[in-house]
């Protein structure tokens, strides 16, 4: 949030629903966003957003999606979009969802080459957003505030974790097993969680 100039009381999208998008999420409403609405193909982590604190989830899958997704702002785009999928298409969407002077940021990591038309990057121009960043969890000097904020809120209960944002857990012994899934197109279906003490 910090690499947007997060300031509560604003409206912000997520889009993608794994684990980085959950937490992304619910820091927006732990830090005073007035409606957090999160994008998914998948109806089950939709809800499970609305579980941990989201105001909507909206499926992208559906036609009007974005007629939706524009009338819970009224029609004026999201003072913050955070894109956690990594997916080249909600990338382009995040430049869709912005209000003028939106905070962009990319969080997820593509895996295929992204490039922007001249329509979408006038978009960016037009609505002089600012796109940025974010990796991973770094934060200097290490360890950062934001390490201690973790902490801090889970203690408190502020800040969630629910195992159905894990796809699998698996024992040390199969790590191996874990990495191979990957070669198989369409098998993992979310993070893999892997337990050093099973």
């Amino acid at each position: 949030l910090e690499r947007t100039g997060y300031k509560g009381g604003h409206t912000v999208a997520i889009l993608g629903t794994g684990p980085i998008g959950m937490l992304t999420m619910q820091w927006a409403k732990i830090f005073g966003a007035s409606k957090v609405v999160v994008f998914d193909i998948v109806d089950e982590k939709l809800e499970l957003a609305k579980e941990l604190g989201a105001d909507a989830g909206i499926n992208t899958l559906q036609k009007d999606f974005m007629e939706k997704a524009m009338a819970l702002t009224g029609n004026v785009g999201y003072d913050y979009v955070y894109e956690t999928a990594g997916n080249t298409i909600t990338m382009k969407m995040a430049f869709q969802l912005a209000a003028n002077k939106a905070g962009v940021c990319f969080i997820g990591t593509p895996k295929k080459e992204l490039s922007f038309s001249v329509g979408e990057w006038e978009n960016l121009n037009r609505k002089e957003f600012t796109l940025t960043g974010s990796w991973m969890s770094y934060s200097a000097p290490f360890p950062g505030h934001e390490w201690d904020d973790v902490a801090h809120y889970f203690a408190t209960g502020q800040l969630k974790y629910d195992p159905r944002m894990i796809w699998k857990i698996v024992p040390l012994s199969r790590l191996a097993e874990a990495f191979a899934w990957y070669k198989e197109p369409g098998k993992v279906k979310g993070k893999i969680l892997v337990d050093s003490e099973a």
